[in-house]
């Protein structure tokens, strides 16, 4: 289950999605293709320019990054991180007020992954008026390309300066 800061919660927010998915990979495996985010922008077509304070390519507790997705600039900060288990952040931007969640469970074939996001704000609402199951399809992308990359084993050490992931919904950010 989420843990779900009071203001976030599904029900009182503007906009909520949750997909999930079952992965046969290690949950850290999985853990350690989600929380390298520099390298988010070479294998998740809705993320660009990620950038950790301090430096790094790994979120930590506490991390504070800023990134593009869905054409908005976000500024986000790690809010709950439990090694191979629970990672969540707030996002925040001109009319954007976001938590975005992730939930890994073990399972004796692999793991299960759940991720759900709440926003509130007048661009989350207008985006969401505009392109109802963006966010979903987006979300539901995001972990069938983590599935993928987690098949091919723990990510590399990160230079991170490799080239972006070709879109191939990129009619779906327009």
């Amino acid at each position: 289950m989420i843990r779900w800061p009071e203001n976030y919660r599904p029900g009182k927010t503007a906009v909520h999605v949750s997909n999930e998915m079952e992965m046969q990979e290690p949950a850290e495996t999985v853990w350690a293709w989600l929380v390298r985010a520099k390298l988010w922008p070479t294998w998740y077509p809705n993320s660009q320019n990620v950038t950790i304070e301090g430096g790094g390519s790994d979120l930590m507790a506490g991390s504070r990054f800023r990134w593009k997705t869905f054409g908005v600039t976000l500024d986000s900060k790690v809010e709950e991180f439990v090694p191979t288990e629970r990672l969540a952040w707030s996002a925040h931007s001109t009319g954007v007020d976001a938590y975005h969640a992730w939930l890994i469970e073990r399972r004796p074939s692999g793991c299960h992954v759940l991720t759900e996001e709440s926003q509130n704000g007048l661009m989350a609402r207008l985006s969401n008026t505009l392109r109802p199951n963006n966010m979903s399809i987006y979300h539901q992308l995001w972990l069938e390309q983590l599935l993928a990359k987690a098949k091919t084993g723990l990510p590399p050490s990160c230079s991170c300066a490799s080239r972006p992931a070709p879109s191939p919904l990129s009619f779906w950010a327009t």
